[in-house]
């Protein structure tokens, strides 16, 4: 059985908006594009041909990861509780063997983007934080050892 993906409704239906550009729109210019290329002759030494082919590939592949994923949801709704750690918290944290404190927001996997500080639900930090309260010390268990959090504040 496939692994149930954690998304809010918003990521939802912007996956399902991405999918339909992708395969009513990308989908028939990169065909055109195909057609193209193919009108001018000898396929074997034809770079627009393969550039067409390569974009198609990857064009097919994000379509099917897209499904996979719709296929997948787990679909949850918005929580606007700021007293403890849930999907769409900002969270602030110290850490105090780096004297650090860091500011992450818990976002589902296809939400990910760790250099803006998005973090998964999924990940060691997110799944350590996850239904915690401010002053709570969570321990994050990572495949080199594990450390320590202090829950500052939960947006």
């Amino acid at each position: 059985m496939a692994e149930m993906i954690v998304m809010t409704k918003k990521n939802y239906e912007d996956l399902k908006k991405e999918l339909e550009y992708l395969v009513k729109v990308k989908r028939p210019e990169i065909i055109e594009r195909i057609a193209e290329a193919r009108s001018h002759g000898d396929l074997s030494e034809n770079a627009e041909y393969d550039a067409a082919r390569e974009e198609q590939r990857s064009n097919e592949g994000k379509i099917a990861e897209i499904e996979y994923k719709i296929k997948n949801a787990d679909v949850r709704e918005e929580v606007t509780d700021t007293s403890y750690v849930h999907l769409g918290s900002v969270v602030a944290v110290y850490d105090e063997d780096l004297q650090e404190t860091e500011v992450y927001t818990v976002v589902s996997v296809t939400e990910v983007d760790v250099m803006n500080g998005k973090i998964s639900v999924e990940s060691p930090v997110g799944a350590a934080l996850l239904k915690k309260h401010v002053g709570d010390v969570v321990t994050v268990n990572c495949p080199d050892g594990s450390y320590t959090l202090k829950i500052i504040s939960i947006k």
